[in-house]
């Protein structure tokens, strides 16, 4: 298999698997702090070893994508050396800084929430979790900053044959960095959101921990239909900002040809790039057009008006977006199901929901990787976008074909042999990880009553002086 293909399939292999954890522990790190600012506010130290259950889920999950991490860093030098040495001069830039100031921030914050619970006094372990949550926010904007140039490029001139930074601001903040952003992150915050109402539904469908599982899940509940929720909304803005600055990846969403005003929004269909048209088509007449203008004559250009070698894979590109869109609808339905149930007492009551929301937990990651993978095929055959002037690529404009990126030194065999290593290891840290997860779920949550020294119960702020 041509090597080009291989290092794509391997660049999608380790980035899919580490894409995991970041979106769970930025999401989870956020509803730590609403505990942790809960047992500050309150006293309570119910919410104290609520929050000391699942920081150790959020531990376990940080210390995967770690791991994984280093590997997407060591793999832009190895398979695609002659990318690194196009763009290292402004990609590096944020890469560098997500290490430096949001990874050590995060970091060093997850020690004092770790081992801190004897040792530092409530309002100062709360801002430790409140770190957390802003460096692991960080550092998924660090890495937006650097993904979203290579989208919509900006602040760069081409010298010597290589790209250099001329503009920071206008690098970092490209046209599409900010409603990435925006999305990114509430997609993941869904995703925590989903987990800790996942988990805590696994204890209410067995009976266990009942105070416990019912409080992490109602806080769960109200988080992700607020996330799920803004989500249509950030999804809308991300779809404009496309339609200005990617519009071949706009009509291989939408399996969208023939270039029309009143363009429809598509519910189901099959792309042709043979027959160039789209089998079985279930169209919303005019929607396509509306949405992204507000104007149902708005004209959008088809995949016809641009030439064929630009086209992105169609049917991937295609499937994963409509794919990632009707997940949300079974997202959105299940957080407003269990809101209703948790406002009339009876989410515990009500079994089905509740071994639906622990089945439901990998929606929302499957939802974001969907997501990502419009981001990255549909972007396709480019690895830094070239910018587009009335469906003709912009003269001044810079623009780096992916096979065009590879190493020209690595072979086929040696990537197939590292991708076969990272896919036995990546098996390996799953079930670890599956395994430590299970361990402390049947062991529970330690839900003591904080004493004082005469043995009295401590409630109010009185505890967490």
């Amino acid at each position: 298999m041509d090597a080009t293909i291989l290092a794509r399939i391997q660049f999608a292999v380790t980035i899919g698997f580490h894409y995991i954890w970041p979106q769970i522990t930025i999401g989870m790190a956020w509803i730590l702090v609403w505990m942790m600012v809960r047992w500050v506010k309150t006293g309570d130290t119910f919410y104290q070893s609520m929050a000391r259950f699942w920081v150790h889920v959020f531990a376990l999950s940080f210390a995967i994508g770690v791991a994984t991490g280093i590997v997407m860093e060591f793999q832009f030098g190895t398979n695609w050396a002659d990318y690194s040495r196009f763009v290292g001069d402004i990609f590096g830039a944020p890469l560098a800084a997500e290490g430096v100031i949001a990874f050590f921030l995060e970091s060093t914050f997850l020690g004092f929430l770790l081992f801190g619970w004897k040792k530092l006094k409530p309002k100062w372990h709360m801002f430790s979790a409140i770190m957390v949550a802003f460096g692991s926010t960080l550092s998924g904007l660090w890495i937006l900053i650097a993904n979203s140039w290579q989208q919509t490029p900006a602040g760069y001139a081409v010298e010597n044959g290589r790209a250099v930074l001329v503009d920071f601001f206008a690098a970092a903040l490209n046209p599409s960095v900010a409603i990435r952003f925006l999305h990114t992150i509430d997609g993941a915050v869904m995703t925590g959101a989903f987990m800790v109402a996942g988990l805590s539904a696994w204890f209410l469908a067995r009976g266990r921990h009942v105070k416990f599982a019912t409080e992490s899940m109602r806080m769960a509940l109200i988080i992700g239909l607020i996330a799920t929720g803004a989500q249509f909304i950030f999804g809308h803005h991300h779809a404009v900002q496309v339609y200005k600055t990617q519009p071949i990846k706009l009509a291989a969403f939408e399996g969208h040809f023939e270039t029309t005003k009143n363009a429809p929004l598509l519910v189901f269909g099959i792309p042709d790039r043979e027959a160039r048209e789209t089998h079985f088509k279930i169209p919303l007449p005019g929607m396509l057009s509306f949405g992204v203008s507000g104007d149902f004559e708005t004209e959008i250009k088809g995949l016809n008006d641009y030439e064929e070698e630009h086209w992105p894979p169609l049917l991937p590109t295609f499937l994963s977006f409509h794919t990632m869109v009707a997940l949300w609808a079974v997202m959105m339905g299940l957080m407003i199901l269990g809101v209703v149930l948790m406002w009339k007492n009876s989410l515990q009551k009500f079994k089905p929901y509740l071994h639906a929301m622990v089945w439901a937990i990998p929606i929302p990651i499957i939802a974001n990787t969907l997501g990502w993978i419009v981001t990255e095929v549909g972007r396709q055959p480019w690895v830094v976008y070239p910018v587009f002037k009335d469906g003709v690529i912009f003269d001044d404009s810079i623009a780096l074909l992916t096979r065009d990126g590879v190493s020209p030194l690595v072979s086929a065999g040696e990537i197939i042999f590292s991708l076969a290593l990272f896919s036995v290891i990546y098996a390996l840290l799953f079930g670890v990880w599956f395994f430590l997860i299970r361990h402390k779920l049947n062991k529970g949550p330690d839900i003591q009553e904080a004493v004082s020294a005469k043995g009295e119960a401590i409630t109010g702020k009185e505890a967490s002086a």
